[in-house]
């Protein structure tokens, strides 16, 4: 099938590109808006000229796609809310002083140890009119949480930016919130908030208060409070109250995608109305009523769980293919997963940077694409066998296709991933049918205890084999190195065997070994790349000094850190071992001078001991040394002065305002993020 031979294909991967020429350029709306117009004069000029001129119709088509691809710049441009006047970013003083702000909470977040997490909608600043998504951070106290979505809550404080990346190849936390329209955080007690009487009763109060509903009618029934955080999980999606252990257990085994709902949630209830709905006869007014049910209850489903990004993607998916079965366009299901691509991407393009988006989407496509293969490896007779085996068959086919992507955001493989799916796909089926029904009833009352037990138990089954299964932690490959051109050329190979393997010929067999010649290519790329790099990293970490001196892909630490030495386990040195491809030979105690590229780094610790004639192109402050640093300065000459986060806040003031009196660089790792020489 020539999916691209679709108009709307190729308008959606117009759409597509446009978005992400405006999330890397990011033009000006006036201009993005001026050439949009230009593109519409000439489209209507050709048009009206290849009335005339059959020839000018593939200018028609080109301009079309030019058209969706500006559409695309402008739908980023207008999503994006920093761009805004009326948005927080840009009343400055929020972020340096405390000001009187009232906020609409709308979400509630998985919380931590210190504090409740909340996102919020901002209403005014000081009674000025200012819009914008933020973090609500509430500490804990002994009293309980009785906030509710909905709530407006009036507190004085300021707005602070969300850190950005401290070390080296860590999660960018700043950008994944700015993908979300989020840019700020507050930090307030349950004492310095005000919360207003009038609650704002929009779609996501609603939503919540079908999920309060629920929660509170199935502790009413005494269901087991750790089977009934899973069971929100696995049914509704919602994972705030789910422990980190169980999540680890899933991680380990494979089945993350259990606990997030996405299509596989949706596709079961879509499957289970369909088979409520089976006595309904086929015809024009039948099909229609199970269309009407379908779309029904797929935004029911949404509402229920929350309204969440994921959820809302699936239903809008899966509604798509729903219209494209009773349209009779099955033989077209690549062009109604595109179509809806085009819809959540035209209405919220910041979702084609969401993993999760990006994992839906490619895993459904290797569904409809490369499952097909499978089934004719094997066509069991036995009705049962021919289940299982389609159904471990599309759980292959979704593996295969998320593979690269998997490897490059999270650089881990669950070895066992296959026999998982083996293991729990009866039970799985059992739990997804029988937590609608006890959503749904739980919905209006209190579910019946026999029915309770079934789902509790069957949970517990679940967990149990999840357990077993991560238990084999050996199976677990860990800190894979993967780069954006292993992802490409992966995937470039995948899509190169399947087209061979569907329908071989000459030129499909070429183009395949041309593929793997390309992976073996951005293998060797890689390597030359990594032998040829060399750096020294002062990291930032409190209380300990950790320095890292990288000459190809082998490093050397040097720490006064002694459980690193020990364990030669730290989050902060995996993270950049496994994104620079790196080898750790040594890990070495730390050392008062060191040389790298004929740099001399002299490093000053709390014995605030050093050679009076050292000399040093570079000077290290660590452990917070009591020392006059006026005069070291004076007695040293250093051209820089680095401070990492072992020293103490008020001492690096101290330091900051003399290095800026003798106008000498000063980095501050708790400021600036850790320091990098080349």
């Amino acid at each position: 099938m020539k999916v691209l031979d679709f108009p709307l294909a190729r308008i959606t991967v117009s759409f597509i590109i446009g978005i992400l020429i405006s999330y890397y350029w990011r033009p000006a709306i006036s201009v993005a808006l001026f050439t949009l117009l230009l593109s519409l004069i000439a489209l209507a000029g050709i048009y009206f000229l290849s009335q005339k001129n059959k020839k000018l119709n593939i200018f028609f088509g080109i301009c079309v796609n030019l058209i969706s691809l500006e559409m695309g710049i402008m739908s980023l441009l207008l999503n994006t809310d920093s761009l805004q006047q009326s948005n927080y970013t840009h009343f400055n003083e929020a972020f340096e002083k405390e000001h009187l702000m009232s906020f609409t909470l709308r979400e509630k977040l998985k919380g931590n140890d210190y504090n409740d997490r909340y996102i919020a909608v901002l209403n005014n600043i000081e009674d000025k009119k200012y819009t914008g998504r933020i973090i609500v951070n509430i500490e804990k106290d002994s009293t309980k949480n009785s906030l509710i979505i909905g709530n407006t809550i009036l507190a004085r404080t300021t707005l602070q930016n969300v850190n950005t990346p401290k070390n080296p190849n860590q999660f960018d936390y700043g950008r994944y919130l700015a993908n979300k329209q989020i840019y700020a955080q507050i930090y307030i007690s349950k004492s310095e908030i005000k919360v207003s009487q009038k609650i704002r009763k929009d779609i996501w109060f609603y939503a919540a208060r079908l999920n309060s509903r629920i929660i509170h009618n199935l502790e009413a029934a005494h269901f087991n409070k750790t089977e009934m955080n899973v069971a929100m999980a696995l049914i509704l999606g919602q994972q705030q109250e789910i422990s980190s252990d169980i999540i680890q257990d899933y991680q380990y085994s494979g089945a993350t995608h259990v606990l997030s709902v996405s299509g596989l949630h949706v596709g079961f209830i879509m499957l289970f109305i369909l088979f409520v709905l089976k006595p309904i006869s086929n015809n024009r007014k039948g099909s229609f009523i199970k269309l009407i049910a379908i779309l029904l209850s797929l935004a029911l489903f949404g509402i229920v769980s929350g309204l969440s990004p994921p959820v809302l993607r699936s239903v809008v998916m899966f509604s798509f293919l729903a219209i494209g079965n009773h349209l009779r366009r099955g033989s077209n299901i690549y062009h109604n997963l595109l179509v809806s691509v085009l819809l959540i991407l035209l209405f919220e393009p910041y979702f084609l940077f969401d993993v999760g988006f990006q994992l839906s989407y490619i895993a459904l496509f290797s569904i409809l694409w490369i499952q097909p293969l499978f089934k004719e490896v094997w066509k069991p007779k036995n009705k049962i066998a021919l289940y299982i085996w389609e159904a471990l068959s599309v759980s292959f086919a979704a593996q295969i296709g998320t593979f690269p992507i998997c490897l490059y955001y999270f650089h881990q493989f669950p070895g066992l991933f296959f026999v998982t799916n083996i293991l729990i796909l009866p039970v799985l089926s059992f739990i997804m049918i029988a937590g609608i029904i006890v959503m749904i009833i739980s919905v209006f009352g209190s579910c019946p205890i026999f029915i309770i037990k079934i789902f509790e138990k069957s949970i517990y089954l679940l967990d149990l084999i999840i357990h077993y299964v991560a238990s084999f932690e050996s199976f677990v490959i860990r800190n894979i190195g993967f780069n954006f051109f292993y992802l490409l050329s992966f995937y470039l190979v995948t899509i190169a065997a399947v087209f061979w393997l569907k329908k071989p010929s000459f030129l499909k067999l070429a183009f395949l070994l041309i593929s793997i010649v390309i992976v073996q290519l951005s293998f060797i790329i890689t390597k030359n790349q990594t032998e040829n790099q060399q750096e020294l990293i002062v990291f930032n970490q409190k209380k300990k000094t950790i320095i890292s001196e990288r000459k190809g892909k082998n490093i050397q630490l040097f720490t006064n850190d002694n459980s690193l030495k020990k364990e030669s386990s730290n989050n902060i040195i995996t993270v950049y071992l496994t994104g620079n491809f790196g080898v750790l030979k040594s890990i070495n105690k730390l050392e008062n001078t060191l040389f790298f590229n004929d740099r001399k780094i002299l490093l000053i610790d709390s014995s605030s001991v050093y050679p009076k004639n050292a000399r040093p192109d570079i000077l290290i402050l660590t452990q917070s040394p009591k020392l006059n640093l006026d005069r070291v300065i004076a007695d040293l000459h250093p051209k820089q002065i680095i401070c990492d986060a072992s020293s103490s806040y008020s001492i690096q003031k101290y330091w900051k305002s003399s290095c800026r009196k003798k106008r000498i660089p000063f980095h501050a790792t708790a400021e600036k993020g850790f320091y990098k020489l080349n």
